[in-house]
């Protein structure tokens, strides 16, 4: 049988979803194990993990080979551990008798670099890297209200509005469902905060958008597209999610609801409706060619789409792994679909040759 793993930082990341994919995995034949990185012993190459029993749908401990096909639900930040786990993923995805369902994005300013030279360039923000507060400080005098985005990150964390107002600056972001707000009453002590931040990680800088909607809720559209079972692009579905009011973040994580695509689509004006279902049609149908002419195979893809109050369509952010809350709420009768998506797809690509899915390795870890 196959061997299907599925990796994580910890034991208890989406066991809802994986224990799903593995009562599914004997019916594609497949044995289905999940682990983490760091539990690989480099002198034996055996992993301790658990290995899902298909005849009590339970999971047993044990130690067993690393599996044939890996499916990387790893979500890094900056803590020890998963600095410890990423030289170790980037070393199963050289190997050869490894395949990875998808091998990742780069960060976001990479992606940005090669999106702008495609034919989805009028649907990026501008976007520059900004290495010190000086920086900041000169587009906030250009533009007023900005944007700033760690380069690399995921869930929206680390995301901060910055206004200038006459003489001091609004600073706002979101945590733990609660939105903060700060003012700095002049530019010594915003200087002063930005450098402490920028310390600690690189950040990209984009024009604020009015994305909000009547009510001054952020919101987007959140699409996933997975390959099928027969290694091509689908879109699985669509859905709206509406942030908190006032705040700047539609993510689930922050605190949004959902709304089923639909739905908002249905308080459009006709023409609207029909625009804006022709420019996600282009979009979907070529981001994924695009990205994979440039990076590692993929597998799956949550595209956000933001749509300004001008018309404008924005490509908002781009994750090669994506959760599964807003289309499972809008479109529940999915659920068997998206469980089973990753196995079919490893059994595809079990049947390919290693050469044909992987030439060469790019470092694409952080999306």
């Amino acid at each position: 049988m196959i061997t299907f793993g599925i990796m994580t930082l910890n034991m208890e990341s989406e066991t809802s979803y994986i224990d799903q994919i593995a009562k599914l995995a004997d019916s594609c034949e497949m044995e289905c194990f999940r682990f983490i990185p760091s539990k690989i012993n480099p002198h034996t190459l055996l992993v301790k993990g658990k290995k899902f029993n298909a005849k009590d749908q339970t999971w047993a401990e044990g130690e067993f080979p690393i599996p044939s096909i890996l499916y990387d639900r790893c979500f890094y930040g900056d803590d020890e551990h998963s600095k410890q786990c990423i030289p170790i993923v980037s070393w199963l995805k050289c190997r050869n008798d490894i395949t990875f369902l998808g091998y990742g994005l780069p960060n976001k300013l990479e992606l940005y670099n090669v999106l702008k030279n495609s034919v989805l360039t009028p649907y990026l923000p501008p976007t520059m890297k900004v290495s010190n507060p000086g920086e900041v400080l000169k587009e906030l005098k250009i533009r007023n209200r900005i944007i700033l985005k760690p380069i690399s990150g995921s869930q929206g964390y680390g995301i901060y509005y910055v206004k200038q107002n006459d003489k001091s600056f609004h600073v706002k972001t979101e945590k733990q469902k609660k939105i903060i707000s700060h003012i700095f009453q002049n530019e010594l002590k915003l200087n002063h905060w930005l450098n402490s931040l920028m310390v600690q990680r690189d950040y990209l800088l984009q024009p604020f958008l009015e994305l909000a909607n009547d009510h001054l809720q952020p919101f987007d559209i959140r699409i996933l597209i997975q390959k099928n079972e027969h290694g091509d692009w689908v879109t699985r579905g669509k859905g709206v999610r509406q942030g908190t009011t006032g705040g700047i973040l539609s993510n689930l994580s922050s605190g949004g609801s959902v709304i089923r695509f639909a739905d908002w689509l249905a308080f459009l004006p006709p023409a609207k409706r029909e625009y804006i279902r022709n420019e996600l049609t282009f979009i979907t149908a070529n981001l994924p060619r695009l990205l994979e002419q440039e990076f590692l195979p993929l597998f799956e893809l949550g595209v956000d789409i933001g749509v300004a109050r001008n018309g404008a369509i924005w490509i908002l952010d781009v994750n090669s792994k994506p959760g599964r809350k807003v289309i499972l709420e809008t479109k529940p009768e999915l659920k068997e679909t998206l469980y089973l998506a990753p196995l079919l797809y490893g059994k595809h690509i079990s049947k390919l040759e290693q050469t044909e899915r992987k030439s060469s390795y790019a470092t694409t870890l952080f999306s």
